[in-house]
């Protein structure tokens, strides 16, 4: 139970007031004579009664391990939730197998309030839970290396309670609860958008992982990006014996590449691109005829990344007619620039600060303060105060950065992202030590807070029509004044299923001993014989740290490689 009476000012936001009582749409007689903070309170409770289910969802997803587009197991347990608690669910959305929309609603009248967050994983940062120290699961595999297993078990929890109180209070309204698929690719809500998801969506709330809690309004200082994908094709010769009769593929891709990194220089400051060789060749005595590069180009604005996926077009076709090869290319992913509603993201900080940060233990501080030591990265505590709201004025002046595509949806409908505790200060993101707390109590007690603060935003715009009109004035005269929704994919586009679906062949059968068994087991760490919190450094033998025993040992273990554990 949220104490509000400690937290007077925040109540004060909270409460409505009598006249944004009267001012409630009719048909909810019933919501009209109950308290605003009563209603929250009664959705925080919920949540913590689906606590258990919260920590079961962040472990499973957690194991699962599943990279963009691969997501298929992930998908299924969250759809399988909802539908379990009254969702409508249709699968496939957008053209993308494990896309979903899951919707409840009471019927006629009152707004459709969206809640979504992303489940995918990053590619060859397996890690062990609990562990302060780097260990695979399984060599090589995928893992939670950025924390998207917490999001939807949290963003789910938060539908069933505002569901719930909306059910016994008659409370007239719909919420579609949908998964953000192959985020770090950048490859999917772009899709969404183009496939009319969210016509009919008056809100969206978004939420992703972090070390604090908190939101934020206005241009978020995030890029832009398009993804793209250059194929050069030549002709195969033996690169010995005539290799003037050959074209090589490759020789396109390298000079492209150098092209692209004198042109730097004289690009935006804020500009942000990368690459990687995908294909090369088959082996040095053959002359490439096929050869692959992969570019993310990203800036601050709709022109600025329509202008250098222009200039990487053009670097291509002069690196193709340079090297008498010929080239083609493909749209993998886009995301847009992020940008927040101020009235949404001001009646969710309200929320987050009556909620307040988790009550961290001695053993969460123990395990790390251990992680940051052992990785080499600054000591310091798990938060103990929520972040001040987030705007243009106290935020630094960004040069640009990461992409995220929640910004599609952004420049679509009314949204904000909610960024909840669940991980550890100063870790790397993109790296295995953004995974060792995120199936560990620290996870689980950052997603109940987070679900919490969801809850009670979607109880404010579903009761105070005033907030939802402020908020879609906001997105029309003050975010659409001076640019406005330009992605560079046109209708010829399609979404990258195809992305990581070989990885996924090949390591699934291993990764899949390793899932977790909710219904045998309390937690995840549970399963593998982890005790909480582990402090050691990285074992010198072959053994078992302390309290860690043999997952290889147990009858359900598929029978593992033991030093897969603790060696």
């Amino acid at each position: 139970m949220i104490q509000f009476t400690r937290k007077t000012r925040t109540l004060a936001a909270l409460a409505l007031s009598a006249a944004a009582i009267a001012s409630l749409a009719p048909g909810i007689a019933t919501a009209q004579s109950a308290d605003a903070a009563a209603l929250k309170q009664e959705a925080a409770a919920d949540v913590d009664a689906h606590a258990k289910m919260i920590q079961q969802g962040v472990d499973s997803l957690f194991s699962f391990a599943e990279p963009g587009f691969q997501e298929f197991r992930s998908s299924a347990y969250l759809a399988d939730i909802l539908e379990k608690n009254g969702f409508k669910v249709t699968r496939g959305v957008a053209g993308i197998p494990t896309a979903f929309t899951a919707t409840w609603g009471t019927g006629t009248g009152g707004p459709t309030i969206a809640l979504g967050s992303d489940i995918d994983d990053l590619l060859g940062v397996s890690q062990y839970p609990g562990l302060p120290y780097a260990k695979p699961i399984v060599e090589g595999a995928p893992g939670h290396g950025e924390g998207h297993n917490s999001g939807m078990p949290m963003m789910i929890a938060a539908a069933i309670a505002a569901k719930n109180v909306m059910i016994k209070h008659h409370i007239p309204g719909r919420i579609m609860v949908w998964p953000g698929i192959a985020e770090e690719n950048l490859a999917s809500k772009a899709y969404f958008v183009r496939a009319g998801l969210f016509k009919d969506v008056d809100a969206n709330i978004f939420a992703h992982v972090g070390t604090s809690f908190g939101t934020a309004y206005g241009e978020m200082g995030m890029n832009g990006m398009v993804s793209v994908e250059y194929t050069f094709k030549g002709r195969t010769a033996h690169s010995a014996g005539d290799p003037w009769d050959g074209r090589s593929a490759l020789d396109g891709v390298e000079l492209m590449d150098v092209a692209w990194n004198f042109r730097r220089e004289h690009l935006p400051v804020t500009q942000r691109s990368h690459y990687v060789i995908t294909e090369g060749g088959g082996q040095p005595n053959v002359v490439p005829g096929e050869a692959k590069v992969w570019y993310f180009f990203r800036d601050r604005t709709f022109d600025a990344v329509r202008s250098l996926y222009d200039t990487g077009n053009t670097i291509a076709d002069a690196a193709a007619m340079a090297t008498g090869t010929t080239v083609s290319r493909r749209i993998l992913g886009y995301a847009a620039p992020n940008f927040g509603n101020k009235p949404m993201a001001e009646a969710a900080q309200a929320n987050i600060e009556a909620v307040g940060m988790p009550k961290w233990t001695a053993d969460d501080q123990a395990f790390a303060k251990a992680a940051q030591v052992n990785f080499e990265r600054k000591v310091e505590p798990l938060h103990d105060s929520v972040d001040p709201l987030s705007t243009p004025e106290n935020r630094p002046r960004s040069i640009g950065g990461g992409s995220d595509d929640i910004g599609d949806i952004m420049w679509t409908v009314p949204t904000i992202t909610v960024r909840y505790p669940s991980n550890i200060p100063n870790i790397i993101g993109h790296n295995l030590t953004s995974a060792v707390a995120m199936a560990t109590p620290i996870a689980h007690k950052g997603a109940v807070a987070g679900a919490k603060a969801v809850a009670m935003t979607v109880i404010d715009l579903m009761t105070r029509p005033q907030l939802l009109a402020d908020a879609k004035a906001y997105f029309k005269d003050v975010q659409n004044k001076d640019q406005h929704y330009d992605p560079v994919i046109t209708a010829s586009d399609t979404p990258a299923i195809w992305l990581n679906a070989e990885v996924m062949k090949r390591m699934r059968p291993e990764m899949e001993k390793y899932y977790y068994k909710q219904d045998k087991y309390p937690s995840y760490l549970d399963q593998l014989g982890i005790k909480y919190p582990q402090l050691g450094t990285p074992p010198k033998t072959s053994q078992a740290p302390a309290d860690v025993t043999d997952a290889a040992t147990r009858p359900d273990a598929g029978a593992p490689d033991p030093s897969r554990v603790g060696g």
